[in-house]
């Protein structure tokens, strides 16, 4: 399946991305597309009677949509023939989309708990409703935080805690504040992703890397938890400006913190404090 979002920036008119899907569907051939209406991201709306046009050509098979207006979901569903598929393009409402007619989630969440996404779908699509409410009950906060932060900073970082993948980014997305990022591995934990928070003598052991862009190229040092500089990454080290440099961590072993070190992008210096 080819996915494609609404032509973004140039805010399209109806027509305009009725003539875009329908050339990118000639170009393709026979490959099914899916209609991806995002208009938080693309500042474009993909409207229901546009998309009961778009819905004719043979091989444009669906919509996911993520416009977070249930009233438009509903005119949607109801403009399209039954076997055009119109997936919830948000896991929070994933189930009333289902539940109108939907048969399913283009997910977020999935990276995290797959089972359980395909579940809860499942679920819905079979009527049993009590246990997709008790799925979705559980996993709503993880939901809700995965968009606490740009995403997809916070899937990836639930994903790093969870030893899945490195943290890493490319610019512009830096990792996740840290106040931000507390919070959402105290949900991670709650929901029962990751094991809860080390004991105050584990987390001495802790590594933390200390970014600092206020003047001159941009700066990191790794410092250990109990360094008096770093406080658990609540230090201050002298000079420190809120708004250009951050603190990253905690990492469990040297080796953890000093790979992410190493694969921090724009980063012209890169030392080490002399507690490690």
């Amino acid at each position: 399946y080819i996915l494609t979002a609404n032509p973004y920036y140039n805010k399209p008119t109806q027509e305009g991305q009725d003539r875009h899907f329908k050339a990118i569907a000639e170009a393709v051939g026979n490959k099914p597309i899916i209609l991806y209406n995002v208009p938080g991201r693309t500042a474009a709306n993909l409207e229901p009677a546009t998309l009961a046009r778009l819905a004719e050509v043979p091989n444009i098979v669906g919509v996911k949509e993520a416009s977070g207006n249930m009233t438009q979901i509903a005119e949607a569903i109801n403009a399209v023939p039954e076997t055009f598929l119109v997936f919830s393009g948000d896991d929070a409402v994933t189930l009333p989309v289902i539940a109108l007619g939907g048969v399913g989630i283009i997910s977020v969440c999935s990276n995290e708990i797959p089972h359980e996404m395909a579940a809860l779908a499942r679920a819905a699509l079979a009527n049993d409703w009590t246990t997709a409410r008790t799925l979705h009950r559980k996993y709503l906060p993880l939901m809700q935080a995965n968009f606490i932060e740009s995403s997809p900073l916070p899937v990836k970082a639930v994903l790093a805690m969870m030893g899945r993948i490195q943290e890493i980014y490319r610019l512009p997305l830096l990792p996740m504040r840290r106040d931000l990022r507390s919070r959402l591995q105290k949900v991670a934990t709650e929901v029962g992703l990751i094991a809860k928070a080390a004991s105050p003598a584990a987390e001495a052991a802790n590594f933390f890397i200390y970014e600092n862009w206020a003047a001159g190229p941009r700066k990191i040092v790794l410092h250990r938890g109990s360094c008096g500089q770093c406080s658990h990454g609540k230090g201050r080290p002298a000079g420190h400006d809120v708004n250009h440099a951050r603190w990253h961590g905690p990492y469990a072993t040297l080796h953890d913190a000093r790979e992410t070190a190493h694969a921090m992008t724009g980063v012209l210096i890169r030392s080490e404090c002399k507690c490690v």
